[in-house]
């Protein structure tokens, strides 16, 4: 008996020591938690269990220790009634503050009350500082419940996606911070689903339009920010900077590491100064370890609490373009449980102004027998294409060649038919009749549940080299294809992708350089002038202020700004990690698609004017990596950067549209290779986004033996088939 008990005992241990730590505690965790963190992570903790939506913490803006008060708002008060109430407590606080800051010594019992929050010795200069950051916190803790509840349903597939891509299992617990796991969340400032992405961000991972976002997809969500976290990792090697990477932007926690001098994240949270980095993305990290914190114990601060079970459903990839209405049917679902499994598919889908797309991976209950179901399909209500658009509301920001991307049609074609003229000048709320689309056709229906896999472009043996002149090149436009790129310059298709080695007859993007004959002399790594095209809403955007959007003050304004449990929090809106600032020096480095012409351009000078104050010749070109003198005469820095970086969204807007990013693998450069050999010829992709995968390396002056981070990208969308 004894020898029995021995060996449960030995069992029981091995089973114990082999499961993966899961709470903020576990000591090997990334996650460090320093001391001088913890009365930051203490505020967030009361903000998450002790306080509802129906109240909030006055607050120091700056040290989270000091909370003035905790407020209760009657749920019967008007939003307008709400804000006067905690305006008038902020005011009461900063009255008291001010007089501290004077050295009143006949304080009544309030102000001394006010005044022992603070630390012996305080001076006064810190009391007027305070008396301007008086900052109001609204109550979280019944939406952190709800969102524990929630998380039942998907945890355990975010740990395993998490697991399986070597990552910290305990970013399971983001989504807390992020939305609450809630799948359908949307904020006004355009971040959605439960990982919060914005359109940008999400478009390198995940499929966007007309008919489908699965940003709302908990499951292809949960794997692109598993990718994103990932990047920013890579990036910034640190993973509480790579957390906080998520909220504020690899871009800018890069900056920060470099004026800052290093990775340490107390450093980073009290002494990094930007005019973007603000109370959230200050906050992001120790809400986080809160939230962490928290999730791995909710009964302890919530008492028993049941998540919802795990998501058992099953996938069917969709055969062809098929009503929803039909599939409910063929289903036997209920349409809105068929809805609640599938966030993804857009309102136009269920109101049957789209189809659900071919190859859609439609979950369905597990009960449901998949090969009966797709036996039951008739050829009747299966179609080979989807429902044609006619009419597109023009957005704020949007630009023709974003619409002609969404839709699959040439520019040219929008334009002549709305009778636009270069430069092809839109503004938002007008509408564009669209080009009309074929006739959709019934196909035979094929039963069978295999998954539609998008065929990768395959990286094919790098050429002896690329075309150096003007003349045996191409730069490719919006609206080009290859078609009238070969026909154009007198070549068959199949000759153009050969001297190029293009797989796929879809695959070209704006700026690529196409070769149009064979030269010894391989291009320097310098990306070709693309034309600025006008965008709806037309003003150049000016830089952000530095105040950041309004605190909420009930749980609808909460919703409105973002359903983020920190204030104003979303996924930062572009995972570029390039550097678009100007130096102390008047000098930027310049980044990929980038030309003098731009520069002149976004600083209303000539370039001719910057030529000279670089000694530059006329025919220097400007090198990727390299660093360029400005002139700020006209506009100011600030103004600049704006300018520079609405390009490059645009830029990166319009290649998101078309493609994705599917993976990663890496690449030794060889004797011979240069980035243009490397990017375009070899991989197919833009100089600019391979920069952006490797950010520390002077792509100007790569050598052999270098290792480069290579995305592998794919198409958004199989090109479908010609009508018969």
């Amino acid at each position: 008996m004894d020898k029995v008990r021995r060996c449960l005992a030995l069992l029981v241990f091995v089973f114990a020591v082999s499961l993966p730590p899961l709470t903020a505690a576990a000591e090997d965790s990334p996650f460090v938690r320093p001391a001088e963190l913890e009365a930051d992570i203490a505020f967030w903790r009361r903000v998450y269990t002790e306080v509802t939506t129906e109240g909030g913490l006055l607050h120091d803006q700056d040290d989270l220790s000091v909370v003035y008060e905790v407020m209760k708002l009657p749920s019967d008060l008007s939003a307008k009634q709400r804000s006067k109430r905690i305006d008038e407590a902020k005011k009461k606080y900063a009255r008291i503050l001010d007089r501290l800051a004077a050295g009143a010594t006949d304080l009544s019992e309030e102000e001394q009350r006010v005044l022992d929050l603070w630390p012996k010795g305080t001076r006064r200069s810190r009391f007027e500082e305070a008396a301007e950051g008086v900052r109001f916190q609204l109550g979280q803790s019944d939406r952190f419940r709800e969102g524990v509840v929630r998380s039942g349903a998907w945890r355990e597939h975010i740990a395993a996606t998490f697991t399986k891509m070597g990552l910290p299992r305990e970013l399971s617990a983001l989504p807390h911070v992020e939305s609450s796991f809630n799948t359908y969340a949307y904020s006004k400032v355009g971040a959605a689903g439960m990982w919060q992405f914005m359109r940008g961000t999400g478009r390198r991972f995940l499929r966007i339009d007309a008919a489908v976002d699965e940003r709302l997809d908990p499951y292809r969500s949960t794997e692109a920010a598993a990718r994103f976290l990932e990047q920013n990792y890579i990036v910034l090697g640190s993973w509480p900077l790579a957390l906080t990477a998520y909220n504020h932007g690899p871009g800018g926690m890069k900056r920060a590491q470099e004026q800052l001098g290093t990775s340490d994240i107390v450093t980073v949270v009290r002494k990094y100064n930007s005019r973007s980095f603000g109370f959230a993305s200050r906050n992001f990290y120790v809400a986080f370890l809160a939230a962490l914190e928290i999730d791995s114990d909710p009964d302890k601060f919530f008492g028993q609490i049941r998540r919802n079970p795990t998501d058992t459903s099953l996938v069917m990839a969709v055969p062809a373009f098929v009503p929803a209405s039909r599939l409910a049917t063929v289903l036997e679902l209920d349409r809105d449980e068929l809805r609640r499994l599938n966030p993804s598919l857009l309102p136009s889908v269920w109101r049957g102004a789209r189809h659900v797309p071919r190859g859609f991976e439609l979950r369905v209950p597990s009960s449901i027998d998949l090969s009966a179901v797709l036996g039951q399909l008739s050829g009747g209500e299966l179609y080979d294409a989807q429902v044609a658009e006619t009419q597109h509301r023009v957005r704020s920001g949007e630009s023709l060649s974003t619409i002609s991307s969404r839709y699959g049609v040439s520019i040219a074609a929008i334009a002549e038919l709305n009778n636009l003229d270069r430069p092809y000048r839109i503004r938002a709320g007008q509408v564009l009749a669209l080009p009309g689309g074929r006739q959709q056709a019934p196909v035979a229906v094929v039963a069978s549940n295999t998954r539609t896999e998008i065929a990768p472009p395959k990286p094919p043996t790098p050429p002896t080299g690329v075309v150096g002149t003007e003349e045996n090149r191409y730069v490719v436009r919006r609206g080009d294809t290859l078609e009238k790129i070969a026909a154009k310059h007198g070549l068959s298709q199949d000759s153009l992708m050969e001297l190029n080695n293009i797989r796929n007859r879809n695959f070209l993007y704006e700026g690529q350089v196409l070769a149009l004959a064979k030269s010894a002399r391989a291009a320097p790594p310098v990306e070709a002038e693309v034309p600025v095209e006008v965008v709806a809403s037309a003003p150049v955007p000016e830089p952000a202020s530095e105040t950041e959007g309004a605190e909420p003050t009930s749980e609808r304004e909460a919703e409105e700004i973002g359903p983020a449990l920190v204030a104003g929090t979303q996924a930062a809106d572009s995972a570029d990690p390039a550097d678009y600032s100007v130096g102390s020096d008047d000098t930027v480095m310049v980044q990929a698609a980038e030309t003098l012409g731009h520069y002149a351009e976004w600083l209303d000078v000539r370039a001719s004017d910057l030529r000279r104050l670089n000694k530059m010749s006329f025919a220097t070109p400007v090198i990727v990596g390299r660093k360029v003198k400005l002139s700020f005469a006209k506009v100011t820095q600030d103004q600049f950067e704006a300018r520079r970086m609405e390009y490059h969204r645009q830029l990166q807007e319009v290649f998101f549209t078309q493609f994705r990013i599917k993976d990663t693998t890496t690449h030794m450069v060889r004797a011979g290779e240069s980035i243009w050999v490397i990017a375009q010829q070899r991989y197919n992709i833009p100089i600019w986004l391979l920069r952006q995968y490797n950010p520390d390396l002077d792509l100007g002056d790569i050598r052999p033996g270098t290792k480069l981070v290579i995305p592998l990208v794919e198409a958004t969308a199989p090109p479908e088939p010609a009508p018969a």
